[in-house]
């Protein structure tokens, strides 16, 4: 990922992001940092980029003139996203930095003075954003705090890829307290669980000390914990049905957009992807199990009562614009979002394993695969999905059976969370190797504690065969994934 930042004191942006763990992904050229002088754009002979403000007042404000040349440099009239670092900007948070993890290219401008002038920010700038309800001397500081939060979530700028998910704000609590050696300094010793060698017991005691920190020092987030884990219990009790919900909620992916009146939305901010689901006993005087066998969206759509609308809509108006997929168990769902410009993709039986015992992986060459790979995996996955097959190998997500030291098949997790990819060659089939990729998949999955799921496209009887050998249960519902027609 490359930043621009643009600035007037790029040695100050240089050195501070030029050591610790900035400053080693930068010299592996896992980030580019860009930090470009706005000054030198300057058509002002002495060097001048400020000028007193029209309508008076204290300070000096930047021109638009340089600041407008030197984003042009970088961006070459690309539409990039553009951040001012500004206190009169929306709050800064872990979800933006996860949104701007996304992007190929990030240019921060940073301003000076008492400003910029307003006309090339309403031209050049599309997010302005701000660290917190305070004045600095400019914008540089902010603009570190935003890059070092955003690189850092970024596939190979921490040692550990498990670093990024374990910390603050991870599923809306802060980071549990952590200790280590000596295990008594100043007559305080290391909390005994932590000695104890049990992993499920540890686990439990920095899961409890996680909310206790958050209740106290963040009701907000706490609250929002909270609803996430009563509509979590709520959904359980239909697990099988359920567990893409309840799996994304848990993992810290999917955040409620809606949940009251028996309309439920969660949507995976990071996949663009809505999970919508009803639950009501009755809408609009008819019941639901009657909706659900009903063919015509048009007699769905009816008007209630005097506002002429239904909770239909009002859910479907829940899905946010840059929504790319709606995955739903529900056939009036299917036709109400066909109305809304999506189309379906596949249909396909969701297959979960509850169990907490590992499988047994009867192949042993299986590995985590590396962009070395990525050809393989284009060959034999499709062209037209190398950036996704890419973005899963750098999340460390992919995994692959090799025989006699070749690659020959694979398996890996999707970016919502599900197994899938599934893959083995013709003259390696039938010999054990897709069980065990999966198992292998499966087992890495409850080392994390979660609860593996997938979804296999109807029709697919190998599949189904092979998701019941390993122990999966099968969901009673039938599931759709649909995706947004693109824009003629």
């Amino acid at each position: 990922m490359i930043f621009h930042v643009l600035t007037l004191f790029p040695h100050m942006i240089r050195q501070g992001l030029g050591d610790s763990i900035m400053g080693k992904a930068i010299d592996r050229g896992v980030i580019t940092l860009d930090v470009v002088d706005i000054r030198t754009y300057t058509q002002e002979r002495h060097g001048q980029v400020d000028d007193y403000p029209y309508g008076g007042g204290a300070g000096m404000l930047m021109q638009a003139q340089p600041v407008y040349d030197a984003h042009r440099a970088v961006t070459g009239g690309k539409a990039l996203r553009t951040v001012y670092v500004t206190p009169q900007g929306k709050p800064f948070t872990q979800k933006y930095a996860r949104e701007f993890a996304r992007e190929e290219e990030l240019v921060f401008l940073c301003g000076h003075y008492e400003g910029i002038d307003e006309r090339v920010l309403e031209e050049v700038v599309t997010d302005r954003i701000s660290i917190g309800d305070y004045v600095l001397s400019g914008g540089e500081l902010a603009a570190m705090v935003m890059i070092d939060a955003t690189a850092r979530l970024l596939p190979g700028v921490l040692g550990n890829s498990l670093s990024a998910q374990e910390e603050s704000f991870h599923n809306d609590l802060l980071e549990y307290p952590q200790y280590t050696r000596p295990p008594v300094w100043h007559g305080r010793s290391v909390p005994q669980v932590l000695l104890s060698g049990d992993h499920r017991k540890v686990e439990a005691w920095r899961l409890e000390q996680s909310v206790l920190r958050t209740r106290l020092a963040r009701p907000d987030l706490y609250e929002r914990y909270l609803r996430k884990q009563q509509l979590i219990c709520r959904l359980s009790g239909d697990k099988r049905n359920h567990i893409h919900m309840t799996e994304s909620l848990k993992r810290g992916l999917g955040e409620i957009l809606a949940d009251q009146d028996g309309e439920i939305l969660v949507y995976d901010r990071d996949n663009r992807i809505c999970m919508l689901e009803l639950q009501c006993t009755q809408h609009g005087g008819r019941t639901l199990a009657a909706l659900e066998t009903e063919a015509a969206c048009d007699r769905i759509k009816e008007p209630a009562g005097e506002s002429g609308s239904t909770g239909w809509e009002h859910l479907t108006g829940k899905i946010p614009e840059e929504t790319e997929w709606c995955l739903v168990n529900q056939e009036p769902l299917v036709e109400l979002l066909q109305k809304e410009g999506y189309r379906i993709f596949n249909q396909c039986s969701q297959f979960l394993y509850t169990l907490k015992e590992p499988l047994p992986v009867g192949h042993r060459d299986i590995r985590l695969l590396t962009m070395e790979h990525i050809e393989y995996l284009c060959t034999h996955y499709g062209e037209e999905h190398r950036s996704y097959l890419q973005e899963r190998i750098e999340s460390g997500s992919m995994y692959g059976a090799f025989v006699e030291g070749v690659l020959r098949g694979f398996v890996g997790l999707h970016g919502e969370g599900s197994i899938g990819f599934l893959y083995v060659e013709e003259c390696c089939r039938r010999q054990g190797l897709a069980g065990s990729l999966e198992a292998y998949c499966v087992n890495r999955q409850l080392e994390r504690g979660w609860i593996p799921y997938g979804h296999v496209v109807q029709g697919n009887v190998a599949s189904q065969v092979l998701q019941e050998k390993l122990g999966f249960y099968k969901a009673g519902k039938t599931f759709w994934w649909l995706e947004k027609k693109p824009c003629n």
